[in-house]
């Protein structure tokens, strides 16, 4: 009985384990992608029309819940990764699955080498993994593949992986308060040996780093966002705090909050391509913040605050567009891979200048076709997306803070683990 517990106890905690919905947006938005649960959406901006995905080898997409997407640099791949172990590589032209990378655990990060010859990826015990992509650059469909191990948190969850805009370093950020920089090898898959720098100052778990920098710097420098309020300025190479900028007095205040300010979790970073400007998404927060990055003098400012208001509308996910200068946003979540959910996207115009607003539905690029396809359904009750806000707010919750079990309940979890190598 006291085992039938324990796995009572299991699947409450697999019921309640829910995913955020993510966006990603094309760099010269000929596309955008939405994620929620194992479903993947995307819709193509130029010819306007919802993509088919092909996956000769697995299926159509994922089959658990998708933690993280993205585009390569120059707009060629796009990847997507998450609980099913499985990173997989499509061509952003096509949208044919190019390789499949099978991971050892559930995947937590995902990143794209400048000129598309490497993807890194990161896994539940901090491992950071790379596979070399020879010959996909010309479309070439390739057989599935296996990580080699690049560097290692040492059991610490890594958050984010990003290169530098160089391409010299990769940077890994984890729950442990650290960001580290690794001197990304010209062998990699002999393995990633030389540490640049530790970016140290965070109080709480680092949850999204972004690179900002701007025509006149060759430079970038990075920003980050933690769960202790903050986003932060870093000089990558001495792995200096050049800036900390507090979100949460300004959240607060917004809020119409008298009481003092409490900790805030910033949950994503955008920085806007070639400008000193990123948003930023807060955990709970109905709207997003502004930053200015005078790299000049190394500061960190708040410049705007936009909320949205008249619904249930909690960013989850944001995403730059390159091109048109515009921020997309998401918010929704999915409580497992049986349940895909509603997400609603909204698109912010001009947000460099101060004719910025939010678009109404019929004025977002693709229009009610594009929120069809990403939304899963256009015209969403206010109820629902109640419900969805605050299985948001439980994903954001559940995917940052660290768990904790009773000796008793660590020995079962142990025994029962489901990623065991089995022994020939």
């Amino acid at each position: 009985m006291e085992e039938e517990s324990h796995i009572e106890d299991g699947e409450k905690q697999t019921k309640l384990e829910v995913a955020p919905a993510l966006i990603s947006v094309h760099p010269f938005q000929k596309s955008v992608a939405v994620t929620v649960g194992s479903d993947l959406r995307v819709f193509d901006l130029i010819e306007n029309r919802p993509v088919s995905l092909v996956d000769e080898s697995e299926g159509p997409s994922h089959k658990d819940s998708i933690r993280c997407i993205r585009y390569g640099a120059n707009g060629k791949l796009f990847a997507s990764a998450g609980d099913d172990k499985l990173v997989k590589i499509w061509s952003a032209d096509s949208w044919h699955c190019l390789t499949t990378i099978s991971s050892e655990k559930r995947v937590t990060a995902v990143a794209i080498c400048s000129d598309d010859s490497y993807v890194c990826y990161a896994d539940k015990f901090g491992v950071v993994w790379v596979v070399q992509l020879d010959g996909i650059n010309e479309g070439q469909i390739l057989p599935s593949k296996k990580g080699v191990p690049l560097f290692g948190h040492y059991c610490s969850i890594i958050t984010s992986l990003e290169f530098s805009t160089d391409g010299r370093y990769i940077l890994s950020a984890d729950r442990d308060f650290k960001i580290r920089v690794t001197v990304f090898p010209k062998k990699p898959l002999q393995g990633a040996h030389e540490i640049q720098s530790f970016c140290l100052g965070h109080t709480e778990f680092v949850t999204c780093i972004a690179f900002v920098q701007n025509l006149e710097l060759t430079q970038g420098y990075l920003m980050s966002g933690s769960g202790d309020s903050s986003v932060r300025l870093w000089d990558i190479t001495s792995g200096s705090l050049l800036d900390t900028c507090n979100i949460s007095p300004m959240v607060k205040y917004l809020e119409s909050n008298e009481s003092e300010p409490t900790q805030v979790t910033v949950t994503d970073i955008c920085a806007l391509p070639n400008s000193s400007l990123a948003a930023v998404a807060i955990q709970s927060f109905q709207g997003i913040v502004l930053l200015n990055c005078d790299l000049s003098v190394h500061t960190l400012s708040i410049t705007k605050v936009i909320k949205i208001p008249g619904e249930s509308f909690i960013p989850t996910s944001i995403s730059f567009s390159t091109s048109t200068r515009s921020l997309w946003i998401v918010s929704g979540a999915s409580n497992g891979s049986n349940h895909p959910g509603y997400t609603r996207v909204r698109l912010i115009s001009c947000i460099e200048t101060e004719l910025s607003s939010i678009l109404e539905d019929e004025q977002i690029p693709g229009g009610t076709k594009l929120l069809e396809h990403l939304q899963g359904k256009f015209s969403i009750e206010e109820s629902v997306m109640s419900a969805a806000a605050e299985a948001a707010r439980a994903a954001m919750s559940s995917l940052l803070m660290k768990k904790q079990y009773s000796e008793e309940n660590r020995e079962f979890r142990k025994n029962n683990r489901n990623d065991k190598k089995t022994t020939q």
